[in-house]
């Protein structure tokens, strides 16, 4: 008898599975995968932990989960400072003097800022209607054309006077030379990877991979073995899509082993020219500063996504968030199912907000 049913073993579920047992609760962990840890997971290849499913740098301001996860790993002093490519020029991200420097040959903030001033206001747009006016009105033309424009339609498969405007709320301009992609305080890799991270949260906990939830639970013996589940997968298949199909942008990645010791010089390049297929490349060795004779890259392909498609990001526009409201709905009267995760909540999170997160379901679950 299990006192809970953990679906899921990524950070969330792994956590959580962590935290109960702590606490005298006896888990179960299961994964449709072959491996824990989600899409944390790291392979190792050629000595270089690969970022599987996509690039994962944890920063964070809150000391308190700061601290909650050095207790698993050490993690290195790496910062987050990407390079975009449009065509044959290259610049610094996030957009800051850097960048205005390599884009007008300017000096000073007082300069950039009238620059950008400037061209905002040769545009004329009062109420954005689209993506694009709401990017031009933010950030005017030069760094909407070069930076802007064919990343986000690679992104979004449309057009950006297709794409809606609150998809950019904001877009920061720093008026510093600052390469620091991240204004949080805390920020590192673990060294050795995430999923030894995810192994030490599972320590001693039963799991099962390969192990589809849907088919697993269809046996009488299983389900009555269960006293409570967590549930990290989709929120509407576990409701089988009784509303409708939530709807995600999915990411494909090819990966190869490069007979170089570096190949681009930085962990993150971004490919903003719409012509280039990718939307950026990742050298894994460069976020643990790996001297390895041969290195690894993963090209990132954003596509559309379908039913069965990994699911990555989530779309939260009006359509998608009632839809989301109605499985709320039936998931808050459920008295032995609790909801978690990115899937599970129909939310994007960083790492860090995760921790927040099942800190809270914690909380919650056992009345602290």
């Amino acid at each position: 008898m299990y006192d809970y049913l953990i679906v899921g073993s990524g950070l969330y579920g792994a956590m959580f599975a962590y935290e109960a047992k702590k606490r005298g609760k006896k888990c179960l962990v299961i994964d449709k995968r072959n491996h824990i840890g989600g899409n944390i997971y790291c392979e190792n290849i050629e000595g270089i932990n690969v970022h599987k499913y996509g690039a994962h740098i944890f920063h964070t301001s809150d000391k308190k989960i700061w601290n909650y996860i050095n207790a698993f790993a050490e993690f290195n002093n790496y910062i987050n400072s990407p390079v975009a490519i449009y065509k044959d020029e290259l610049y610094n991200l996030p957009f800051n003097m850097n960048t205005f420097s390599k884009l007008w040959g300017i000096k000073t903030p007082a300069e950039a800022k009238k620059i950008i001033a400037d061209q905002i206001a040769d545009l004329n747009i009062t109420e954005p209607k689209n993506l694009e006016e709401q990017a031009l009105s933010l950030v005017g033309k030069d760094v909407y054309q070069k930076l802007i424009k064919g990343y986000t339609e690679k992104q979004w498969e449309r057009d950006c006077k297709d794409l809606p405007a609150f998809i950019i709320k904001r877009l920061p301009l720093r008026f510093t030379f600052d390469n620091n992609y991240f204004n949080d305080r805390y920020q590192g890799i673990p060294i050795g990877g995430y999923t030894k991270i995810i192994e030490k949260m599972l320590d001693g906990i039963d799991v099962l991979t390969d192990t589809d939830y849907f088919e697993w639970i269809k046996d009488s013996n299983n389900a009555a073995s269960i006293k409570k589940t967590l549930f990290t997968g989709p929120i509407d298949q576990f409701y089988n899509y009784c509303y409708g199909v939530l709807e995600y942008r999915s990411v494909r990645f090819e990966t190869e082993v490069l007979d170089t010791d570096n190949y681009q010089g930085n962990a993150v390049v971004n490919y903003t020219d719409r012509e280039v297929p990718y939307t950026r490349i990742i050298e894994h060795k460069h976020f643990e500063f790996g001297k390895q004779p041969k290195t690894v890259i993963s090209r990132e392909y954003s596509s559309e996504w379908k039913l069965g498609d990994e699911p990555y990001y989530t779309i939260n526009d009006d359509k998608n968030n009632s839809l989301f409201a109605k499985y709320r709905e039936l998931a808050d009267k459920e008295e032995n199912v609790i909801f978690g995760g990115r899937l599970g909540n129909y939310k994007y999170y960083d790492m860090d907000k995760v921790i927040a997160a099942v800190f809270e379901a914690i909380a919650k679950e056992f009345g602290e």
